[in-house]
């Protein structure tokens, strides 16, 4: 059996707010082979990580006097958001504001951390992936993900060139550097192509299409030949698990046929609490409860998948180990 690899979700996101240095380092201490990151660009054109570029949702921006009149309405990907945006925000202006947990009903123990940390800019990841990589003596990765790359070009803020251009001075462009870059859109991936030999990754929903509408569904995306062309542009697919197996229903083929087009499967997201579990691997009855992602862990092992994308990575790692000793 290959070696599936595990992917801290924004981090260790069940234990400390996502996108945080300290989600990362804490990723990091479980043994996590990856940190995995969204990143959106700030009004001076600096990568930042966080969950959207509306930011009410993951910072204190609300309780900001001095920002009030930078709330607004925006149409992105074809719907519209109110709050406060990244691209209105220049670095030095974000990094007033402080981060919060995003899920606070689901993930109470995570609000003790609410105003501790900053918003961390692309740079500042890699500086912490080097060094503690150096210091553990092994080798740990960088998984990110470009947020809405089509409405940031439309605001004149492109992302491909730029984000390649970051990783080269890093000393990463190769695909056998420890960087994935990945997307639900699918013109961006295809001029990251052309632009770096880093492994891309195309992500996939459940529902709908990519926002660039580059593919008429994700559905499309999935069959044989929708496979295929993806195999064309990316090194592998990263998608929402329901995909593979949707609750307690019978595995669908996506993993079997992925391989057979060339391409390794990433799904995601693998989350401890109840709400996010099939119901036989739920203990009792509240959704913030936690429940048996372990159990979900080995049931995606033995169909075959290259790796997990989970916010605890913990987890992951120990089922991961244990399956690769049988």
């Amino acid at each position: 059996m290959s070696h599936p690899i595990v992917i801290a979700h924004r981090g260790a996101s069940g234990f400390r707010p996502g996108n945080t240095l300290a989600a990362y380092d804490r990723a990091i201490s479980y043994g996590t082979d990856f940190i995995e990151l969204d990143l959106v660009l700030t009004k001076d054109n600096v990568f930042v990580a966080r969950h959207e570029n509306e930011v009410s949702q993951t910072t204190d921006v609300a309780q900001h006097p001095e920002f009030a009149v930078r709330k607004t309405t925006k149409i992105v990907d074809g719907e519209s958001h109110t709050g406060w945006f990244t691209e209105d925000f220049t670095l030095a202006e974000l990094k007033t504001l402080r981060v919060k947990e995003r899920l606070p009903q689901l993930r109470p123990r995570n609000t003790r951390y609410d105003g501790q940390f900053d918003v961390p800019t692309l740079a500042e990841i890699i500086a912490l992936v080097k060094q503690r990589s150096n210091e553990l003596h092994r080798t740990i990765g960088i998984y990110a993900e470009l947020k809405h790359s089509s409405y940031f070009a439309s605001i004149g803020l492109p992302m491909e060139a730029k984000l390649a251009a970051e990783f080269k001075a890093a000393g990463w462009d190769k695909p056998h550097d420890p960087v994935f870059i990945q997307s639900f859109e699918v013109n961006n991936l295809k001029e990251l192509h052309k632009l770096t030999g880093l492994r891309l990754i195309q992500l996939l929903e459940a529902k709908g299409g990519p926002a660039d509408h580059a593919q008429p569904s994700y559905a499309a995306m999935t069959n044989a030949a929708g496979l295929r062309e993806i195999a064309t542009y990316a090194w592998g697919i990263a998608p929402n698990k329901a995909l593979i197996q949707d609750g307690e229903r019978m595995p669908t083929a996506l993993v079997i046929d992925a391989h057979a087009a060339g391409l390794r499967v990433h799904p995601w997201t693998f989350r401890l609490e109840n709400t996010f579990l099939p119901k036989s691997f739920r203990i009792g009855d509240d959704p913030a409860g936690r429940g048996h992602l372990d159990l979900e862990i080995r049931r995606f092992m033995d169909l075959g998948v290259d790796g997990f994308i989970t916010d605890d990575p913990g987890v992951a790692v120990r089922e991961r180990n244990q399956m690769m000793k049988r």
